[in-house]
């Protein structure tokens, strides 16, 4: 069990830097194009990460989440966590706007994903993802989202 460790922990920093790298270069435009309400460039895959299964394109499952306890380790990540509260907070001061208008189709649903993920593994009382789902969907999850995480 000891040497199986070391592999999955260079693999978890293998991941996180595929992810630090991807947002260095588009975290910003993201949320200032969150914060005007429309998306208008590509990077949704790793900024607003889905599950494994989800996305058949190559980006998709690059940036997918594999399990569980990737989804808690991405959201305990210092950067990678606090960029995704911060970046759905900005979501939910479009209250009066569908997330169709905001990210467009299919990202909309990429978002119902990702927020259904991210409130499952949230132990925050105050769960923004969980706050999206009920403001945009209705509080209604990600049914696949759903069957990925009860594996």
């Amino acid at each position: 069990m000891l040497s199986i460790c070391p592999f999955l922990l260079r693999l978890t920093r293998m991941k996180t830097a595929i992810f630090l790298e991807a947002q260095a270069h588009y975290y910003e435009r993201a949320l200032q194009e969150i914060q005007q309400g429309k998306k208008r460039s590509h990077w949704m895959w790793f900024i607003f990460p889905q599950c494994q299964g989800l996305g058949k394109s190559k980006m998709a499952q690059q940036f997918a989440i594999e399990n569980v306890t990737e989804a808690k380790n991405y959201l305990q990540h210092p950067i990678l966590g606090q960029r995704l509260i911060a970046i759905t907070t900005e979501l939910l001061k479009h209250r009066d706007t569908d997330p169709l208008q905001i990210l467009g189709f299919p990202d909309n649903l990429k978002l119902q994903s990702c927020m259904t993920l991210f409130s499952a593994v949230s132990t925050d009382e105050n769960n923004v993802f969980k706050q999206v789902l009920d403001l945009f969907y209705d509080g209604k999850m990600c049914q696949k989202t759903m069957d990925f995480l009860s594996q």
